[in-house]
């Protein structure tokens, strides 16, 4: 007879039948009775299609009073949200409709031996704390009034994320004074620099709910935030660009640690159940992928402060982080929160969720949310600065004049930084409105180093400088600063494509096409890539350049005919340069070309004077690029006095 199965691993998930746990990378999951054994059924039936009616002979015992439909159906949602599938994208449950289900990732089994049970359960009962098994869902009236309730209350959990970072920041402070006479570098799992490296993965929205999305990626955002700020000097926290690659994915910890370059990470996932909240968070060491520190909240809405407490407390006791935090506890971190403040927080983190999409409804979205968090709460500096940058890159990214955008940016800038002088995020987006719209090249320095100063693991204030002092031609600190930038946010495709613009002004156009090509590999179609096709010019390869512009989607604005009529141009094909620069003069009901871009099919063509009379106008509205000084494309009219008086204008005289 052979022995019963009592391990099934699939993917990074291993199942213990004897101890009746589900892992992940060796660490324990959260998993209730019910969807525990719809799992088993799939895994023991992993080439076939489990049936409705298998699952229901097996879970629910035909003597039991419940809504099986409902039951079973919550069951699978909760199962997908314990192993982060999805079910329009199933990467391990296929839903087949009006059949059943089906596991549709290979499954490996283990047959037990009588009287054994699973290391992997012996260590991690060690390890974990107890945990209460949550109460079943009953019936439909109260999973309805659940989802009703937790879009009306999402903001409590924000005031549970700040808990849990504010329970981290007192902890290490205690730690502090713990560790302080020790002289142990080796073992600090610092990185050469000196700074502790900490990757927040995304956390795990296990409501079910995909619109409630927006919340479990602004928790992220936030907890990455204010960590970031705790104490710069000693840590370093990965951007959310970064990280947020890794979103239900099942990449182990040991290629997080390679890609990334931390030594912890912290996970975490956060549910709603009626009108009980529940958060687990988790800090991991990378190099062992040993438990720092974990544990499960589950408290009632009313409960927060008490909450608050225990989660200090327990922090303090059990992470033995090597860290020496020098902020004083109460710096950074909003421990009690009003309720018209929570409020504009949850908007706030919705505007986040929708700016950081980088289009142009997003943007749209991201205001409107900004403006709302606004006026629930006026004093809101997060809220301002938030607005701003929303107006900024509208602007940046030709959605609206700058004339229209930049002086909104500029007033609710202001008004952040009046509200809060230590938000590092309005610093920079005052710092970026100097640099392209006032060409006030010495105010925009002076405010990105305000910026880092205040919050050195802000990737974007590292960025944004780099690039300014790319623009007035300081290439060795512009490159410096922009591989700090990369190393807060290692996987950001815009950090990585402006680093590919700064070896290009800099003229190292190998570097520059072999940079932006790494980029293009993790996104084919990222925009600010398709700079390649200059330094393709610049070295002659005009049918590289060619190929790249063909495959290349619709862009805004004439762009691929702009581009095109140039490299034509530099090739010496003048009828089909002309031939493109006619598509982009008289574009078939769509937008008006963008004015610098017809300069530069100009400047392919060789007509100088035509070009300089499109670069007049667009310094005269503002539309200019600031990269004039050091593009190379604007080589050929540097001679010319028209030029050097824009250049002049702009604050960028040679």
């Amino acid at each position: 007879m052979a022995s019963p199965v009592c391990k099934y691993r699939f993917g990074p998930f291993e199942l213990s039948t004897r101890a009746r746990e589900l892992f992940k990378h060796g660490r324990k999951l959260k998993l209730r009775p019910q969807p525990y054994q719809v799992l088993l059924l799939l895994l023991e039936h992993s080439e076939d299609v489990v049936t409705r009616e298998q699952v229901r002979d097996r879970v629910w015992a035909s003597d039991t009073f419940v809504d099986f439909e409902h039951g079973l159906n919550t069951a699978i949602k909760e199962l997908r949200g314990v192993l982060s599938d999805s079910a329009k994208e199933p990467r391990y449950i296929e839903t087949l409709p009006k059949l059943g289900y089906r596991l549709i990732v290979p499954v490996e089994r283990e047959a037990g031996v009588a009287g054994t049970e699973p290391a992997a359960a012996e260590d991690h009962e060690q390890q974990l704390p107890a945990q209460e098994t949550p109460a079943p869902v009953e019936g439909k009236a109260r999973a309805n009034e659940a989802s009703r309730t937790w879009t009306r209350n999402a903001w409590v959990l924000a005031a549970i994320a700040t808990t849990v970072l504010a329970s981290l920041f007192f902890s290490m402070r205690l730690i502090r004074a713990r560790t302080a006479p020790r002289e142990e570098p080796a073992a600090s799992g610092k990185t050469p620099g000196g700074r502790l490296m900490l990757a927040v993965l995304p956390f795990e929205n296990l409501t079910g709910d995909a619109g409630e999305e927006y919340f479990s990626d602004g928790m992220t955002e936030e907890m990455i935030a204010q960590l970031g700020r705790l104490d710069p000097a000693q840590m370093g926290v990965i951007a959310r660009t970064s990280v947020m690659r890794y979103k239900r994915s099942a990449d182990a910890l040991e290629q997080v640690k390679r890609e990334l370059g931390v030594q912890y990470v912290l996970e975490g996932s956060v549910r709603r159940d009626g009108d009980r909240v529940r958060v687990t968070a988790e800090l991991i060491q990378t190099k062992d992928q040993s438990r720092v520190w974990g544990k499960e909240y589950d408290r009632g809405i009313s409960n927060l402060i008490e909450l608050q407490a225990e989660i200090a407390e327990a922090i303090a006791t059990e992470v033995d982080l090597k860290l020496a935090p020098s902020r004083p506890a109460s710096a950074n971190l909003e421990s009690k929160l009003s309720a018209p403040r929570l409020e504009a927080y949850d908007l706030y983190l919705r505007g986040r969720y929708f700016w950081n999409k980088r289009t142009a409804e997003g943007f749209q979205r991201a205001k409107e949310y900004f403006q709302q968090a606004i006026d629930k709460d006026p004093s809101y500096a997060r809220a301002y600065a938030g607005l701003a940058d929303a107006y900024a890159l509208r602007s940046s990214y030709a959605i609206v004049a700058p004339n229209e955008e930049m002086p909104k940016a500029r007033d609710a800038a202001q008004k952040a930084v009046q509200l809060d002088p230590t938000l590092a995020e309005a610093h920079t987006s005052l710092a970026v409105i100097a640099q392209n719209y006032d060409w006030d090249w010495k105010t925009a320095e002076s405010e990105y180093r305000r910026a880092i100063e205040l919050d050195a693991n802000y990737a974007t204030a590292h960025q944004w400088y780099a690039e300014e002092l790319a623009l007035v031609g300081r290439f060795p600190e512009s490159l410096t600063e922009i591989d700090r930038a990369r190393s807060l946010d290692p996987l950001s495709l815009i950090i990585g494509a402006d680093r590919g613009a700064i070896l290009y002004y800099s003229r190292q156009y190998d570097r520059a096409i072999e940079q932006f090509d790494a980029v293009l590999e993790m996104q084919p179609d990222f925009p600010r890539a398709g700079m390649v096709v200059y330094p393709y010019v610049q070295e002659r390869k005009y049918p590289e350049a060619l190929a790249t512009i063909e495959r290349w989607p619709a862009l805004p604005g004439g762009r691929p005919w702009a581009m095109l009529a140039y490299v034509y141009g530099n090739a010496g094909e003048t009828a089909n340069a002309r031939r493109a620069l006619g598509k982009l003069l008289a574009p078939r009901g769509g937008p008006k070309p963008i004015t610098m871009l017809i300069a530069v099919a100009e400047i392919g063509l060789g007509e100088k004077e035509k070009a300089l009379d499109y670069l007049e106008a667009a310094y005269a509205d503002r539309t200019i690029s600031t990269a004039v000084k050091v593009d190379p494309t604007f080589d050929p009219l540097r001679s010319e006095p028209r030029f050097q008086k824009i250049l002049r204008g702009m604050g960028l005289a040679q």
